[in-house]
């Protein structure tokens, strides 16, 4: 058997090379995926040759190669010792995966599928615990407003779960008009240009005096100053989007200190790795809350994958991702493949 593993082997490169196929030690779980999703932003950073990617390498260099592809789905083929939450042949969507045929993760990143929801949309699960986690941090009560700026893939998500959380109003704010519309379909009540005049007037006087949630998607500057200008004093903040470009400023005095505003890091790596606590969920416990609330029929990530394509075609699919200003939810489907 051969294992194929997409890998980026040099700024802007990208190859599918052959891979040993692994072997679980304790505690690990090898599976044959059936598919796995590009997470755009950290994909196209990574293979840029970003520097700061990584909170664990601060030596200023951009290493390479690097892996990508940390959502995923497919079936158990071997597990380590002392593994017990899954077996051969489960099917399981998994966290902090790589675009190969065959990966090996941690139990603890391993998600039992319920059997009405698809490989599809267990391929979307840990990309949307970033969002939940947000939402969680932010301690939303039902019918607080809320706001989400930007709607990419987790924008699209953010709504969906506010939705699900009993936020009211949801006003969704970017500058292409098919997301604006996307986001009307997705469960929010308003969606609203950012860059039209009185912005902030306008979000203001749809939230009934401003916002109490923010989920900020963008990771650019400009819109946290924006989002910023919509609060209601104390209200919160999630910094979703990865800021990587330090070069803007916010008036912090003003627009934070004198409202009460909280800036909420929420990186998904930002949450407990063992047990779960009121707002912080480990990855596990918020992928299977995910996975039932699709199984329940009040969540899905179905519609959202725009585009699927063979492994084979990954050259030409990330040389789009690094070109295209928007760039749709792609999944590579790895099922025929040994």
């Amino acid at each position: 058997m051969k294992n194929k593993q997409i890998v980026f082997t040099a700024p802007g490169c990208v190859e599918l090379l052959e891979k040993d196929i692994p072997t679980p030690r304790a505690d690990e779980v090898v599976a044959k995926l059936a598919f796995s999703t590009i997470s755009s932003g950290t994909e196209r950073a990574n293979l840029a040759g970003v520097v700061n990617v990584s909170r664990e390498i601060t030596d200023g260099k951009a290493h390479f190669p690097r892996y990508a592809g940390y959502s995923s789905a497919g079936v158990v083929v071997a597990v380590g010792e002392g593994v017990r939450s899954v077996k051969p042949g489960d099917r399981v969507a998994l966290s902090w995966s790589v675009h190969s045929n065959y990966t090996c993760v941690k139990e603890e990143f391993v998600h039992l599928l319920p059997d009405n929801v698809s490989f599809e949309e267990g391929a979307l699960v840990q990309i949307a615990t970033f969002p939940l986690a947000a939402i969680r941090k932010c301690a939303l009560e039902i019918g607080e407003s809320a706001i989400v700026m930007g709607v990419g893939v987790l924008g699209m998500m953010a709504i969906q779960l506010l939705r699900v959380a009993g936020a009211a109003p949801i006003i969704a704010a970017d500058p292409d008009e098919g997301k604006r519309k996307l986001a009307l379909t997705l469960g929010a009540d308003y969606a609203l240009d950012p860059m039209a005049p009185n912005f902030a007037e306008e979000v203001k006087r749809l939230s009934h005096g401003g916002i109490r949630v923010a989920i900020e998607v963008t990771g650019v500057g400009v819109a946290l100053n924006q989002v910023l200008d919509c609060m209601q004093p104390f209200g919160r903040v999630a910094l979703l989007g990865c800021t990587r470009n330090s070069n803007f400023t916010v008036d912090y005095y003003h627009k934070v200190h004198g409202p009460g505003i909280s800036l909420i890091g929420a990186h998904t790596l930002a949450r407990p790795t063992k047990e779960s606590s009121h707002g912080l969920w480990t990855t596990h416990d918020d992928s299977m809350a995910l996975l039932h609330l699709i199984a329940g029929g009040r969540f899905s990530l179905a519609s959202l994958v725009s585009e699927t394509h063979k492994p084979e075609e990954a050259p030409a699919v990330y040389q789009r991702l690094l070109t295209e200003k928007t760039f749709p939810v792609v999944q590579f489907d790895w099922r025929d493949d040994a």
